[in-house]
């Protein structure tokens, strides 16, 4: 936040100067500076408390709906490697190839296969509908066939396995694949991410969730600052009773530079907040004030939040409700 733009502490303390009070030099912060006195410039005010509406601030966690590990779906040796760690690949790009001699030939025999009891079934289909062949026969003959169409399906997707492609589009997050390894069927080879869109659960409240609709619009912030906008794109229909929230999801818009997978804070909604507030003016340029106690005037730092209606400040830290500072008037 930043610091409101009032008197500086030097012209706090022309105040007690005004009122007859011996010059001083400076006043760190903490020390007495000195009676009030009857000062025309200046009055006490009372640092009191106000209700403000702060939006609901919640921890998430950033993923993507498409964030896959790649298996191995064959046995073989890793033969070649066509993506690493980084690398960013489209739907159907291969990723890696193992060694496939054994699936080639195995397919060339199920084409032969195939050919010849194509061969067969198209000669007794013609006899047939000269008398020339058996009920019998004619049925075998069609079996045979559809068991090497078959076997020419189960060959051909034999070798397709020994080719490792991307099931979607995205980035390699991982790569456990290493060139001429044995791999069995099961074994991990990639990770891959999707880099959109990027999404974040949060469990609202009760007495806030009440307020939201899919939609609605909410601010992530990230490590470091980095920020970015987001909506509700989806909300549970019903409270959960175990801990009064209702689960939303929202998505984020393109260009915010964050990093499925890293912490944020979430920012929807609102809800009230009991804060302690004094008048701008009782503050300086950076955040010093003057607490009137006991007859006499101290000076003290303030950590300050939001501005507050009724030309006020709200004061995080620093000053408790109840205690008297020094309203400069101009």
């Amino acid at each position: 936040m930043g610091m409101i733009q009032s008197p500086g502490v030097a012209g706090i303390l022309l105040v007690l100067a005004c009122s007859g009070q011996p010059e001083r030099r400076s006043s760190p912060p903490g020390a007495e500076t000195g009676s009030l006195g009857t000062a025309s410039n200046a009055s006490i005010a009372t640092a009191d408390t106000a209700t403000v509406r702060v939006p609901l601030a919640l921890p998430s966690q950033l993923y993507v709906e498409r964030d896959a590990t790649i298996y191995a779906r064959s046995s073989g040796v890793v033969e070649s490697i066509l993506a690493d760690l980084g690398s960013r690949v489209s739907a159907h790009q291969p990723l890696a190839r193992l060694e496939s001699t054994d699936q080639r030939i195995a397919l060339a025999q199920a084409q032969e296969k195939f050919a010849n009891t194509k061969q067969s079934v198209e000669r007794q289909r013609e006899l047939a509908l000269a008398g020339g062949v058996t009920q019998a026969d004619s049925v075998r003959v069609e079996f045979e066939h559809r068991e090497a169409l078959l076997g020419l399906k189960k060959a051909q997707r034999d070798l397709e396995l020994t080719r490792i492609v991307a099931p979607f589009s995205g980035v390699v997050t991982a790569r456990k694949a290493r060139l001429h390894r044995l791999v069995s069927s099961g074994d991990t080879l990639f990770r891959l991410t999707a880099l959109a869109p990027v999404l974040a659960a949060v469990h609202v409240p009760e007495a806030t969730a009440g307020g939201l609709r899919v939609g609605a619009e909410a601010e992530v912030e990230g490590q470091g600052g980095l920020t970015g906008r987001a909506r509700i794109i989806r909300a549970s229909p019903m409270i959960d009773p175990a801990s009064g929230t209702r689960e939303m999801i929202l998505q984020l818009t393109p260009g915010h530079g964050l990093t499925p997978g890293s912490s944020v804070t979430v920012r929807l909604g609102s809800e009230p907040r009991r804060v302690v507030a004094i008048p701008k003016t009782a503050v300086d340029g950076e955040g010093y004030a003057l607490v009137w106690s006991d007859e006499r005037t101290t000076l003290r730092p303030l950590t300050l939040g939001a501005e507050v209606p009724g030309d006020r400040v709200e004061v995080i830290s620093g000053l408790e409700p109840g205690e008297k500072v020094v309203r400069n008037r101009p």
